[in-house]
C-alpha cells in the first residue's frame, strides 16, 4: 500500500496550488534555493577542472595548487601555470592561482592543457584587477562580469549568488528556530494555564521589553575581529532567535486555549497522555496553520534585519 497524505493535508496543498502566483513562486524560490546549494560549481574563481601535463586536478574541490612560472620562446613574459610546488628561489608559493589569467596565456601560447571554469568565474570578496576592468564598471561580457562591478571592482553577479545563498539559509534557520521555541512555550502556557501562564506571560513581556538592536550592538562589539564571517552570521542568528521568539508564544498561547477545549484533547487525557504528549503530539500539530500563516512574514522580517544589521 502507497503512501497516502491525510484528507485534510491534500485538500490544502490542492488549494495552494490553485494560488497560481503563490505556488509559482514557491516553486522558483525552492529551486532557486537548491541551485545555490552547489554555487561552488557555478560561481568561483577556481577552476572545476585542470588537466595539466596528462593529469587531471579538481581545484574547486581541493585547496589552492600551487603556480609554476614557465618560461618559453613563445611567450617573452612570464606566465602563470600549473604544477610546481616551489618558486626559482626554492621556496614554496604562498599564493593561488588566477585560474582566469592561466586559461588566457594556454589559448595565448596553443597549450595542450586546459581547463573548465564555473559560469560565473569570479569569487564574491576578491576584486578583480585585470585591465580594461575598473570600480562601477558596467557588464563586462570579455571579463564575465554579467552585471558589472561594484565599488571595489567586485563582481556582482557573484556576490548576489552568494548573497541570496547566506540570507535563505540564515532567513530559514531563524524561522525555524523561532518557531521551535515560541510554539513550544506558547503551546506549555496554554494547556496548563493558571499559574503556569500568568508567570510565563510576565517574562515573555520582560524579555520582549529588552532592547533587541542595543544587545545586537553590544554583543558585535566585543566578538574579536579574527572571528570569521560564518561564525558572526550564526552569532547573529542566535542573538536574533532569543530575542525575537516572545511574539509567536502569543498567538500560540489563544491557539492552545482553544484547542485545549475540543473533545480529542479531553479523550488523550481520559486514555492516560501525559500533558507533553498531548502538547507536542495532538496541540502542536493541530495549531499548525498558525504557523503557516506567519511563515512568510517571519521569513520576510529575518531577512530585512540582516540587511539592516
Amino acid at each position: 500500500m502507497g503512501w497516502k497524505l491525510n484528507p485534510l493535508t491534500a485538500r490544502k496543498l490542492k488549494r495552494f496550488r490553485s494560488i497560481r502566483r503563490g505556488y509559482w513562486s514557491f516553486l522558483m524560490l525552492s529551486v532557486a534555493l537548491l541551485v545555490s546549494l552547489f554555487g561552488e560549481l557555478l560561481v568561483n574563481d577556481q577552476a572545476l577542472i585542470v588537466r595539466y601535463d596528462g593529469k587531471w586536478f579538481f581545484p574547486a574541490f581541493a585547496d589552492a595548487y600551487p603556480i609554476q612560472w614557465l618560461y618559453t620562446p613563445e611567450s617573452p613574459r612570464t606566465g602563470q601555470f600549473f604544477g610546481m610546488e616551489k618558486d626559482a628561489d626554492g621556496q614554496p608559493y604562498s599564493y593561488r592561482v588566477n585560474y582566469r589569467v592561466l586559461q588566457r596565456d594556454w589559448e595565448t601560447i596553443g597549450s595542450d592543457n586546459w581547463l573548465v571554469m564555473p559560469l560565473i568565474p569570479h569569487d564574491p570578496y576578491k576584486p578583480n584587477f585585470a585591465e580594461g576592468v575598473k570600480k562601477l564598471s558596467p557588464p563586462l561580457l570579455e571579463h564575465q562580469h554579467y552585471l558589472g562591478t561594484d565599488d571595489a571592482g567586485r563582481d556582482i553577479a557573484a556576490r548576489l549568488f552568494y548573497g541570496f545563498r547566506i540570507m535563505m539559509l540564515f532567513a530559514l534557520g531563524f524561522t525555524l528556530l523561532v518557531f521551535l521555541l515560541g510554539s513550544a512555550i506558547g503551546c506549555l502556557m496554554g494547556y496548563f494555564g493558571g499559574k503556569v501562564d500568568l508567570f510565563g506571560l510576565r517574562l515573555v513581556e520582560i524579555w520582549a521589553n529588552i532592547p533587541f538592536l542595543y544587545m545586537v550592538m553590544i554583543t558585535v562589539s566585543v566578538v574579536p575581529s579574527k572571528v570569521g564571517m560564518m561564525t558572526r552570521v550564526l552569532l547573529l542568528l542566535l542573538i536574533m532567535v532569543l530575542f525575537s521568539w516572545t511574539s509567536m508564544t502569543y498567538y500560540m498561547r489563544a491557539s492552545t486555549y482553544k484547542e485545549k477545549a475540543r473533545d480529542y484533547v479531553a479523550a488523550a487525557q481520559l486514555l492516560g497522555a501525559g500533558p507533553l504528549r498531548i502538547v507536542f503530539t495532538h496541540l502542536l500539530p493541530n495549531t499548525v496553520s498558525t504557523m503557516v500563516t506567519f511563515l512568510p512574514f517571519t521569513v520576510a522580517v529575518a531577512i530585512s534585519s540582516v540587511t539592516a544589521l
